[in-house]
């Protein structure tokens, strides 16, 4: 892959743009920076929002992302695209048709609501995702919800989302990471389906109003940790310890939900 082992491999976000800086590809430039990698964007959607609410979005054109991805690709030599927010399935189709045939890894975040559950894609553009973009996905990281959609499956155990990461599997991704953060207990279980089987990663909850744009996050730094050529499976328990440490140590900004410290001090980043 390119880049893979350079001293600051380039990660593309693609993805909405919150004003709040909690999501989106400005939470997801934090990221890569933490991480020591260089960060560039290109924005799918303009969203209207706070820590509080969301009151719309003025989505790009397909034109208009396939220009800022497009100058970008011709200038960088990107290592890893990450895909968050693509609201609309002209934007999905655009998206995978400027990643195709590309030696990159490719990290799909398949947004479909915001932590406050207001709808960030339609039912076309999820539709659209799998039948386009995840084939062409190193690692696809839903949370329970969002892999529910994916798989057509309910999931409500460990056996069910077993199942369901197999079916979201099936329908073409690279490999398959759910993340328990939006489930009720008090362990946050991921699980991981890939071709070498099944993988679960658990740790303490941290209960915290401070958690805007974790998804977001989790999936930048393991996009940055795979383009520094780190393997999967070494990349999420690093992704995951980051996360816990960005929210314990939040700014506690905001009157909603808060969004996260992405430079939290004393991480550890190399192991």
């Amino acid at each position: 892959m390119n880049n893979e082992g350079g001293k600051n491999p380039v990660v593309m976000t693609v993805a909405g743009f919150d004003p709040s800086a909690g999501a989106g590809v400005l939470a997801d430039i934090k990221t890569i920076s933490a991480f020591g990698c260089y960060g560039i964007a290109a924005v799918t959607s303009v969203t209207l929002q706070n820590t509080q609410m969301i009151a719309g979005a003025c989505h790009q054109t397909p034109a208009s992302l396939r220009q800022q991805m497009s100058m970008l690709f011709d200038d960088f030599d990107v290592a890893a695209v990450k895909t968050g927010m693509l609201p609309t399935e002209d934007i999905v189709e655009e998206v995978a048709n400027l990643v195709r045939g590309r030696s990159l890894h490719v990290v799909v975040d398949p947004v479909k609501n915001s932590s406050s559950g207001e709808e960030l894609a339609d039912d076309r553009a999820t539709e659209a995702l799998v039948k386009y973009l995840l084939p062409l996905s190193s690692v696809v990281t839903p949370n329970v919800t969002e892999a529910e959609r994916l798989s057509g499956m309910v999931i409500r155990d460990r056996l069910s989302m077993e199942q369901g990461a197999s079916e979201i599997l099936k329908r073409g991704a690279g490999a398959v990471l759910i993340t328990g953060g939006d489930s009720e207990s008090d362990k946050c279980l991921d699980m991981l389906v890939d071709e070498q089987g099944t993988a679960i990663y658990d740790s303490q909850r941290v209960q915290s109003p401070h958690t805007h744009g974790t998804g977001c996050s989790v999936a930048s730094a393991i996009a940055c940790l795979l383009a520094q050529g780190r393997s999967l499976r070494d990349s999420i328990p690093i992704a995951k310890r980051y996360i816990t440490q960005a929210i314990l140590n939040a700014p506690q900004l905001g009157k909603g939900h808060g969004p996260l410290n992405h430079f939290p001090p004393g991480f550890d980043f190399e192991s």
